[in-house]
């Protein structure tokens, strides 16, 4: 099955990465999750080491763009076949590092995908 990473995962029940862990669980859909706090979030481990991830499908990104860049190389290594870019999180400068490494750019809402069948 197709994994899915959620970066900027948040153990706080406000927070949309928070409501996208618990939507992606509803639907059986296999996440992962990393975030600077760990915990256990709808039976995900929120990893606070970025190592531990592989065969990843989506990444889901719930960080800002300056945020993002300690990430770029990281999440490119991990070769997954989307990066979808959630609001606020929109960066033309990582989109071009992506498609240059033949991973697929989505700027879209996870919860949208969702909630209408298209993620």
């Amino acid at each position: 099955m197709q994994k899915t990473l959620v970066i900027g995962a948040s153990l706080k029940s406000s927070r949309y990465s928070n409501v996208a862990i618990k939507k992606l669980t509803e639907k059986s859909i296999k996440t992962e999750a990393f975030g600077l706090k760990g915990g256990i979030l709808y039976g995900v481990q929120i990893k606070t080491n970025f190592v531990d991830f592989q065969n990843i499908h989506t990444v889901t990104l719930y960080l800002n763009p300056k945020s993002q860049e300690e990430y770029y190389q990281k999440i490119i290594n991990l070769n997954p076949k989307r990066v979808i870019f959630n609001p606020g999180t929109e960066n033309p400068d990582f989109y071009t590092l992506l498609e240059k490494n033949n991973i697929e750019v989505e700027v879209a809402c996870t919860l949208v995908l969702l909630a209408t069948n298209q993620f």
